[in-house]
């Protein structure tokens, strides 16, 4: 019968040891936002219910509900989504497949991780003077969506970037040995097993999105509307403005306001995040590798 020596012994007892150390690290790590969603519910459920959904803010954003701010902020992140993704996309294609290992595609991928890296008032100056003066679309929920997406772009051609490398070369060469051309290769091979992380970079725009206040401060979102938005020229509100006005501008809130909406807003971001996760994946149990 086989029998450990010592050295496989104390080999194991290392690697249960960093396992074990890793689990407390990263349980560690995720309690602070337990407790954070924990607080947020119990300071914020006793103002929940489908009229503070469902209802305009009134008296001053004192009473009522939140349900312009959630349309606000749908039209924000969808209108950013559809600008980032195919511009984002398109941009790491053509660095990742067709540019040449240069001086300038150095630079320019260099210029991307430096724009990560921003901070989002200073995308919020830009799109004032790009988007709402240069472009003269006015403070619009065109101009925000805008402003956001191009705040997104680094992140979207990075992730899709990294993605795109991660297919093997070899599925290209295989798929050029048969006669594609390198659009076809690109469009039936690369892009479908890249799909999941490409993904990954979409979830964090629309965190990133629905999350974001000072980029959204200048361009497009109101203290306070009184209709519902109409066209991409018009003003919206959002949540993560209105949970900043409301925590920090209006006197007389209610003290589970603030914490509703907040909690309302984690929640929007977790969903999305929950169905971006399954679709993820969903597509990597059909990669090929």
């Amino acid at each position: 019968m086989f029998k450990a020596n010592n050295h496989l012994i104390n080999k194991a007892n290392k690697e249960r040891s960093f396992k074990n150390l890793l689990s407390t690290i990263t349980f560690f790590l995720f309690l602070p936002a337990l407790i954070i969603m924990f607080w947020l519910f119990i300071k914020g459920f006793p103002a929940l219910s489908w009229d503070f959904i469902f209802q305009d803010p009134q008296k001053g954003m004192t009473a009522g509900g939140i349900f312009p701010t959630i349309i606000g902020t749908f039209w924000l992140v969808i209108i950013s989504v559809l600008v980032s993704c195919p511009l984002g996309v398109l941009a790491a294609i053509y660095l990742s497949e067709y540019a040449t290992d240069g001086r300038t595609t150095r630079i320019i991928r260099l210029a991307i991780l430096n724009l990560a890296g921003v901070p989002s008032i200073v995308h919020a100056l830009f799109g004032l003077g790009a988007f709402v003066l240069f472009f003269h679309m006015g403070t619009s929920i065109l101009a925000a969506s805008f402003t956001l997406a191009v705040m997104n772009l680094p992140v979207i051609i990075t992730s899709t970037l990294e993605s795109l490398k991660a297919v093997p070369h070899s599925y290209r060469e295989a798929s050029w040995n048969v006669g594609a051309s390198k659009l076809q290769t690109i469009r039936y091979i690369v892009l479908p097993n890249s799909f999941p992380g490409i993904l990954t970079g979409v979830v964090f725009a629309v965190g990133r999105s629905a999350g974001e206040t000072a980029a959204i401060l200048f361009t497009g979102v109101a203290f306070y509307l009184p209709f519902l938005p109409q066209t991409v020229f018009d003003q919206c509100m959002s949540l993560s403005m209105h949970l900043f006005t409301i925590s920090t501008q209006v006197v007389g809130m209610p003290e589970a306001f603030p914490y509703a909406t907040a909690l309302v807003l984690i929640l929007l971001i977790l969903s999305v995040n929950s169905i971006a996760v399954f679709l993820r994946t969903y597509f990597r149990t059909r990669r090929k590798w």
